[in-house]
């Protein structure tokens, strides 16, 4: 059963409701129950569940509960609770083969019968426990069941609703880790339009995203998806091609360092080294100036773009203004302890914390020669590949010590003698810092696990 627990003035709960409704009502011909807790009314049950925002959804199965992670329209919930209703592995039969082939969007199964290589069969279980909640399994126990669908005894296919209907699974039968690079891999279309919806699916591959942002009734869009299509095929599984409506999510096309709005435009992102690369000018050719482009990249001819604001002038506070171009060289000085605020202009939490931070600048003013009391403006400034991190939330405070190049999480609350006496446990160097005269607003200083703005690394996204 999906519960979802909601508050009627949630504008979010309002906007799922619709979807929710018919999904309910879809998947009662399946005995799948979909039901809803208004938490205004029914308060302690909310609370029982842990319940912290709206809506919260929820998979209770045998008394037990755990977090819904699927997509919010119709079709997705469907989808999902499909796939909660089956065992994570079924056993399909002569009978049912041709139907189960086409039970989801994606269906890997795995033709291993009952004296199959049992680390094959392991493999197989454990790749399947661990994806259950986004596709369907299946095990034909039977050689009438592979000879059925035109499959081998010892294969495992992946059969999906899109490009090549089928595709056999060429790796080490045994490697729990190529079947489920496999898998992430041919369940993604050769090239297909990004949203919120499946965004995390590509996020989650590992493979990064070349993404070909247009708008949607774009006079060359159809043209240039064709032709990018062998180019998409040619990088399958190293980079994996979508279209994105460049109108909806125009800010997603900035945060990838797009700074125009003339359509089409071409990025490269890869999420886990936190890069990325635009191409703006796309010319008369688009589908050529991207060829020449991506082959760039995959020969590593290509720098990732890093937004950063001018390097001041002159630094005359007492917290040090620092902007990307300069990252490497101020936090990674060998010599120096670093404590760096990441913050946006916007965030209430950030204004609240610059009384107390400016005054914790001033008292470490005469020791910069050994430590710098540092800030970022998040919002104008890339955070680089080499910091190994990305920001979720503001403010975001890391700690660099002397002779170290590994960033680590402030700990503690955000008042002048807890900073004071961070930098004084981890730091490599001493100083003497006199506090007496902190500023009386250190008193209303958030505490560490306040924070605004969630993750701004997806854009809209």
């Amino acid at each position: 059963m999906l519960v979802e627990f909601f508050a009627p003035w949630c504008g979010h709960c309002q906007a799922l409701a619709p979807h929710y409704e018919e999904a309910a009502t879809k998947l009662k011909n399946e005995s799948i129950k979909l039901a809803k807790v208004d938490c205004t009314e029914e308060e302690d049950l909310c609370a029982q569940h842990n319940v912290r925002g709206y809506p919260t959804l929820k998979v209770f199965r045998n008394g037990e509960s755990t977090e819904y992670n699927g997509p919010r329209k119709t079709d997705g919930i469907i989808s999902y609770m499909q796939k909660q209703a089956l065992p994570a592995i079924s056993t399909i039969s002569a009978d049912n083969i041709t139907d189960f082939k086409t039970k989801d969007k994606v269906v890997l199964v795995a033709y291993l019968g009952a004296d199959a290589d049992a680390k094959a069969v392991a493999a197989f279980e454990k790749v399947a426990n661990k994806n259950r909640d986004s596709f369907v399994f299946g095990r034909a126990l039977d050689a009438d069941v592979a000879s059925a669908a035109g499959a081998k005894n010892g294969d495992v296919v992946l059969y999906r609703a899109f490009d090549e209907p089928e595709v056999t699974y060429s790796g080490k039968a045994s490697d729990d880790e190529a079947l489920e690079k496999f898998l992430k891999a041919e369940s993604i279309p050769l090239i297909d339009e990004v949203g919120p919806e499946n965004f995390m699916a590509y996020a989650e591959a590992g493979v990064p995203l070349a993404y070909y942002f247009t708008e949607p009734d774009g006079a060359s869009k159809e043209a240039d998806l064709e032709k990018l299509k062998p180019l998409a095929k040619a990088h399958k599984g190293k980079l994996s091609f979508v279209w994105i409506d460049a109108v909806k999510f125009v800010n997603h096309a900035k945060g990838l360092n797009i700074q125009g709005e003339k359509w089409p435009a071409f990025a490269i992102q890869d999420i886990q080294a936190s890069t990325k690369f635009p191409l703006e000018d796309l010319g008369d050719d688009a589908a050529a100036a991207i060829e020449k482009f991506v082959g760039e990249y995959a020969a590593g001819k290509l720098e990732p773009s890093i937004k950063s604001e001018a390097v001041p002038a002159a630094q005359e506070e007492g917290v040090y203004y620092l902007v990307a171009d300069e990252f490497d060289k101020v936090v990674f000085d060998d010599s120096k302890d670093v404590l760096v605020e990441f913050y946006a202009p916007w965030c209430g939490h950030c204004k609240k914390l610059a009384p107390t931070y400016d005054t914790l600048g001033e008292a470490y003013r005469k020791a910069t020669d050994k430590i710098v009391i540092a800030k970022m403006d998040a919002t104008a400034n890339d955070v680089p590949p080499s910091a190994g991190f990305q920001v979720q939330s503001f403010p975001t405070i890391k700690f660099k010590p002397a002779g170290s190049k590994t960033l680590v999480d402030f700990e503690g609350d955000r008042t002048l003698e807890s900073f004071v006496d961070f930098i004084k446990a981890n730091a490599k160097n001493k100083a003497d810092v006199n506090i007496d005269a902190a500023n009386a607003s250190d008193a209303e200083a958030p505490k560490k696990d306040e924070h605004e703005g969630g993750g701004f690394k997806h854009e809209d996204l």
